[in-house]
């Protein structure tokens, strides 16, 4: 009798915790980019609740994963790096029976190279990487690499950099006329002379950085055009610019990992993502275009012409999607990377 209800009692706790289980969803995503109208409403809407956890890089979010026992059941890397997690295996197929918005992906976003037909991942936001300045400290022209590579007097030790690797050497790589996964040893070298000597005028390098640039603690950096622009609307003396050297047009996805603990709920977040108005509230918080058709008209009206979202006609040509790059380019790019942050 005793044993019987022990097996009962353990049988209820086990059920419990399943139950619980079904309730959870675990996101991992770059901090400061996950709007909490979006997560309120998915939960209202499935019982789901969902815990964010954040990460500062692709390489920080690629490496955590590799390691597994992580809990984590949805990540969300950037275009460049999408086929890495492929090929290791880390993503498992979105499943179309649940996934039912697919058809919501805005046409140009579909048949993407870094994930031809969208078989494991769906938009989650794109933008740009450019400079900002604060035009009350530098009146020039920010649409050059210069404020960051070779900073006028008035910005140098004011200057901050996001230490994404891949942004930063994409525009000193087009700086120095070359493309982002060239092997030219002459222009790398030139990459790699000109970051050493630009990196005494740089105050920091910070990815959480919106409010210190909107106090006046940075004047200038490198920068992501939505996080640029959240900074414009506490601080209207900034502006964003556009290197006419050339700058990266990049993509965050989310994709459900194929060690998820939780991938049914994965599956229906996924799917809610794709709806016009969810997608929206992605974009209202973090200032970025999202990707899915129909998301613009329940997009705020600020955003419909900001300088930031809207590339000035004459500088279009200059912006570059990412690619990813072999091997033997990417080890280049990490030594330098790495001799820079030494």
């Amino acid at each position: 009798m005793k044993k019987t209800l022990l097996l009962s009692v353990a049988a209820l706790m086990a059920s419990t915790a399943l139950a619980s289980a079904q309730g959870v969803l675990n996101l991992y995503n770059w901090g400061n980019y996950t709007s909490p109208e979006l997560l309120e409403k998915f939960t209202a809407e499935t019982g789901i609740q969902v815990t964010v956890t954040d990460f500062d890089s692709n390489d920080t979010a690629l490496a955590r994963i590799r390691q597994g026992g992580h809990g984590f059941d949805i990540v969300v890397p950037s275009d460049t790096y999408i086929q890495t997690w492929i090929n290791e295996g880390l993503f498992v197929p979105l499943d179309m029976e649940v996934v039912t918005n697919h058809g919501n992906i805005a046409p140009q976003w579909v048949d993407v190279e870094f994930d031809p037909g969208r078989e494991y991942t769906v938009p989650w936001a794109w933008g740009t990487t450019g400079v900002i300045v604060d035009t009350s400290v530098y009146s020039g022209d920010i649409n050059t690499a210069d404020v960051i590579l070779n900073p006028p007097p008035e910005l140098a030790g004011r200057i901050n950099v996001i230490p994404e690797m891949s942004d930063v050497m994409a525009i000193s790589i087009y700086y120095h006329g070359g493309e982002r996964c060239t092997d030219d040893m002459d222009i790398l070298r030139q990459v790699r002379d000109t970051l050493v000597s630009a990196k005494p005028n740089w105050l920091a390098l910070d990815y959480g950085a919106v409010d210190s640039y909107a106090a006046g603690d940075f004047a200038a950096g490198v920068y992501w055009n939505g996080a640029s622009m959240r900074v414009r609307l506490q601080n209207d003396n900034f502006a964003y610019g556009y290197p006419e050297t050339g700058y990266p047009i990049w993509m965050d996805n989310a994709a459900v990992l194929a060690d998820a603990q939780n991938p049914e709920n994965a599956m229906r977040f996924i799917n809610f993502i794709l709806e016009p108005e969810n997608a929206a509230l992605i974009s209202n918080f973090a200032r970025y275009a999202n990707g899915v058709t129909g998301a613009e008209e329940f997009m705020d009206e600020v955003m419909r012409d900001a300088p930031e979202i809207v590339v000035p006609e004459e500088l279009v040509a200059a912006g570059r999607f990412g690619q990813s790059c072999p091997q033997a380019v990417n080890d280049i790019h990490t030594q330098i990377w790495t001799e820079l942050l030494q």
